[in-house]
């Protein structure tokens, strides 16, 4: 771990790549719809290593975990190509309100900001399930579930809208989750991120054509959580 909140956790490094573990709340790139904040992912990796980063993928702001980036243009092409053509495992890990179904498919198509639907299908599996002695509304206790996901296409807010779509919202998330979940998690045990953490990336190496695998451990407010909600994940 790093003590200096701007010194990136570097997960990769060769010639042509860099993983990071980002954390919640940092955003890749400079972007309209979020004025307010100054510190980016692509500046502080780039001063890290002092040269020129290409985000190769995207992460939400409020999304933790493995963010891949090219260090020349070929490579950012490359990268980007598999991605576009679904050549990349990406795995995910959310905690979300209630007892998820052990697992499934969800095939619900998503609609962009200027109104055009897009396929979007998502794989998951229910790994651990709990019930703590929360009184979120009526009940004396809440059920709540650690899920693995893999998105087989990539849509804006695709996993946050698609846990939303069965009912069963990711904790701390602003606007699709559920408003009673996140007061009560905010107010009762001051947590302020969304829960949801890239945990890994699988792909073949665009230069050296081997696998690669890249997994990023936990950021603390998301293990806190698992520990909280006694979800021993070990």
């Amino acid at each position: 771990m790093n003590d200096d909140p701007l010194l990136l956790e570097i997960l990769y490094q060769d010639e042509w790549l860099v993983a990071i573990n980002k954390p919640n709340g940092l955003l890749v790139h400079r972007s309209p719809i979020a004025s307010d904040a100054d510190v980016f992912a692509v500046q502080l990796l780039r001063d890290q290593l002092g040269q020129r980063v290409y985000p190769v993928h995207r992460l939400d702001r409020k999304t933790s975990g493995v963010l891949l980036f090219a260090l020349d243009e070929n490579t950012n092409s490359a990268m980007q190509q598999q991605f576009m053509e679904g050549q990349v495992t990406k795995t995910y890990q959310a905690i979300v309100r209630g007892y998820a179904p052990d697992s499934g498919k969800i095939d619900y198509p998503l609609k962009r900001d200027d109104g055009v639907t897009q396929d979007a299908v998502t794989f998951f599996e229910t790994l651990l399930r709990t019930e703590v002695p929360f009184q979120v509304g009526k009940h004396p206790t809440s059920r709540y579930s650690l899920v693995q996901l893999n998105p087989e296409t990539g849509r804006m807010h695709q996993l946050r809208k698609h846990m939303a779509h069965i009912l069963h919202p990711i904790i701390g998330d602003r606007p699709h989750g559920c408003n009673k979940q996140n007061r009560y998690f905010k107010e009762h045990l001051n947590m302020m991120q969304m829960m949801l953490h890239a945990l890994s990336l699988e792909f073949i190496h665009p230069i050296k054509k081997e696998p690669v695998q890249i997994q990023a451990p936990y950021q603390p407010e998301f293990r806190r959580m698992l520990d909280v909600l006694t979800l021993d994940i070990s």
